[in-house]
């Protein structure tokens, strides 16, 4: 290794093995957000004397997540990586023993928030992956930790369901406590320290997003697209178990989590999206992606009474979502080394700003239009980040080996 913040001048194997650390460390992190989605009737059962507000749980949780990529994420460009992220495991076992042992709704619910908030090392290891790979690879070391970070987002609710129905949901939040800590037994003595690359107090530090968001035009550029095809990936997945539930399927929601296994096919694709952008550049991978999105909502448009229809569109979509997402990210993270943390912040914020929009456009939709309006909506929303794309100023293409 080099000195910490450059370039390591680390082998292909070096370099892969620690891309792969980063991505278990963003995956086994961020499932912490959707583990309670599944065990919402576990604690219903668990705490009967609370359960019109069980719904608190998870929307205190990504509330949390969303307050701690504002609060903590920028602290990467500030701090040594490593030493946060370790911190970060240390905070959140101690949040997640909280909630495995919780006497009432209440201490589950403000576990649930510390969860969200201490959840966002994932957010320090993607820019971090920025920062170990030379310019040539930078993409696909982005990509193969978002790869990570992407099937612990889509296994998660599968995970958790398999644990809660066969240990109870107290289980769920103890095996996370072990996998955390098996990371950060790992951690000191694999991965390198980080060089920070800003002197700026915390206020100061925080409030120089709004800086880089005026100043780095390819940043909103990328942040809108993202925000709008993130808005269609969580509109189609906050309705799909409503359609899976209706005829002709009359599914249970065990099987509308399994299709996040379908999905988690298309996670895998995250790598091969991030060499081509090495090879093509961001904004053509982009463009593909788009266009990937809209023929899954088309896909879906016709298959509402297909599950072979929904099985393809899923995988269509996740492959297009997730090819936009690293091609942006890649792009972002080359607009301002010294503040990657803070750029990916900007990004993230309004990347989830999106989905949230999304989930409430699906839970408007579908009581009134169905399936058809739902897959329209989506459309709509991919269509939007095909307009700000386009309009965006293309950038020259760049051999392998400079920075996009």
């Amino acid at each position: 290794m080099s000195t910490p913040g450059s370039r390591p001048a680390a082998s292909d194997r070096s370099l892969r093995g620690l891309l792969l650390l980063l991505a278990t460390i963003a995956g086994v992190s961020v499932a912490n957000i959707y583990y309670n989605q599944p065990l919402l009737d576990d604690f219903r059962q668990s705490f009967a004397q609370s359960a019109s507000w069980i719904g608190v749980v998870p929307s205190m949780t990504q509330l949390g997540y969303a307050a701690g990529m504002l609060l903590l994420a920028p602290l990467g460009d500030r701090f040594d990586r490593r030493r946060l992220i370790l911190l970060q495991i240390a905070g959140l076992c101690i949040a997640l023993l909280c909630a495995a042992a919780a006497p009432n709704l209440s201490v589950l619910v403000v576990a649930s928030l510390a969860i969200g908030v201490l959840a966002t090392i994932a957010q320090q290891a993607v820019p971090f992956s920025a920062e170990l790979a030379p310019p040539s690879q930078r993409g696909h070391a982005v990509g193969t930790v978002m790869s990570g970070l992407l099937l612990g987002i889509l296994l998660a609710r599968t995970a958790a369901g398999f644990v809660g129905q066969y240990l109870g949901w107290r289980a769920v939040f103890g095996s996370s406590i072990l996998a955390l800590i098996l990371l950060a037994a790992v951690i000191p003595s694999k991965l390198p320290r980080s060089k920070p690359t800003s002197t700026l107090g915390y206020g100061s530090l925080i409030g120089s997003m709004w800086h880089l968001a005026v100043e780095l035009r390819g940043l909103r550029e990328a942040s809108l697209t993202g925000a709008a095809l993130f808005a269609a990936f969580s509109l189609f997945w906050s309705t799909l178990a409503l359609l899976l539930a209706g005829a002709p399927f009359h599914y249970g929601p065990q099987a509308a989590g399994l299709f996040g296994i379908v999905g988690a096919g298309g996670a895998m694709a995250a790598p091969i999206a991030g060499k081509f952008a090495d090879r093509r550049g961001p904004r053509t991978i982009v463009s593909l992606s788009i266009v990937l999105a809209a023929i899954a909502f088309v896909v879906f448009a016709v298959s509402g009474t297909s599950l072979i229809g929904l099985v393809i569109g899923v995988i269509v979509l996740d492959v297009g979502v997730q090819a936009a997402q690293i091609s942006n990210q890649s792009r972002i993270y080359a607009l301002k080394p010294e503040a990657r943390s803070r750029v990916n912040t900007v990004f993230m914020v309004c990347y989830f700003i999106g989905g949230a929009a999304g989930s409430a456009v699906g839970a408007l939709v579908w009581p009134v239009f169905g399936w058809l309006g739902v897959s329209i909506a989506g459309l709509g929303f991919t269509m939007l980040a095909g307009f700000n794309h386009l309009r965006g100023r293309p950038e020259p293409h760049k051999a392998a080996g400079a920075a996009n």
